[in-house]
């Protein structure tokens, strides 16, 4: 197996493809030298549909990888896929098989049930607007209705890290720590939001902001990119946090979905009831 080896990955879906997409990349992360054209095929529903999904699957043979709840349709896919030697597997089959066993019953097999307009969706509707009028410091006078305020300096994820939580249905807020500004007191004291400080490694900030100089076309003479400058920011930072007795999260090596998992750990933990 060479790095130039090229596989085809056909992802089949009868809904909007976001768990088939999930699955197959979380798996295709832990093989390296490994090159993947990705076909999608989303909304996949009539017979139709599925003949020209196995038109690109025989013109482009490779891996498919799906999830199918009609019958009709599902059963086609894997009798082509048998009949062109191509190899296939179900995504959700193993979990939905101990699911029933677990439940003593079978599902009902609704095509898109996942997405549903519930009021769960407009839950997380509200928490993505929420984070957005009160990004980068907005809204202050009503930022202490946020479920999580993030606090950190210039370039620490916390505005992706917001969205990624909103769509989760919690309302996030997020403070940019800049030289000279202080967090008003209402807000440092506010009882129902969860602070959380963010921080990051001096030197990777460092280059962080000079790229982002860079990519803006800008040259900046305060001190946003100097390495001693951004030490002193981090330090001050960091004190602040340790005053409020705010929990830390170091982002230089996570991921957004890794620093926003670990943040959801510390307010469940700070919601749980008392035992």
């Amino acid at each position: 197996m060479t790095p130039r080896d090229v596989y085809n990955l056909h992802l089949v879906s009868d809904s909007s493809g976001e768990t088939v997409t999930n699955i197959a990349r979380a798996c295709l992360v832990q093989y390296e030298n490994i090159q993947v054209t990705e076909h999608f095929w989303w909304l996949v529903r009539t017979t139709g549909q599925m003949n020209r999904v196995i038109e690109g699957i025989r013109n482009a043979p490779g891996l498919v990888v799906f999830t199918l709840l009609d019958k009709g349709v599902r059963d086609l896919l894997e009798q082509a896929c048998r009949e062109m030697r191509i190899p296939y597997v179900s995504a959700i089959d193993p979990v939905m098989q101990a699911f029933s066993r677990f439940f003593e019953r079978q599902a009902m097999s609704e095509v898109g049930k996942q997405h549903v307009l519930d009021d769960d969706y407009f839950h997380r509707i509200d928490a993505m607007h929420f984070a957005v009028q009160h990004d980068d410091g907005q809204s202050m006078a009503s930022m202490s209705d946020a479920d999580l305020i993030l606090v950190g300096v210039s370039r620490t994820s916390k505005t992706p890290t917001c969205m990624y939580l909103a769509n989760r249905g919690f309302k996030a807020a997020n403070i940019p720590l800049v030289p000279g500004f202080t967090l008003p007191d209402e807000i440092a004291t506010a009882r129902k939001p969860l602070f959380v400080g963010l921080t990051r490694e001096p030197k990777s900030l460092t280059d962080i902001r000079q790229s982002r100089l860079r990519i803006m076309n800008e040259e900046r003479t305060s001190g946003y990119a100097d390495l001693d400058i951004v030490r002193e920011e981090i330090a001050e930072a960091r004190r602040l946090f340790v005053k409020h007795n705010w929990p830390v999260i170091d982002v230089t090596r996570r991921s957004i979905e890794e620093t926003a998992a670990t943040i959801i750990q510390l307010y469940n933990q700070r919601t749980a009831p008392a035992p």
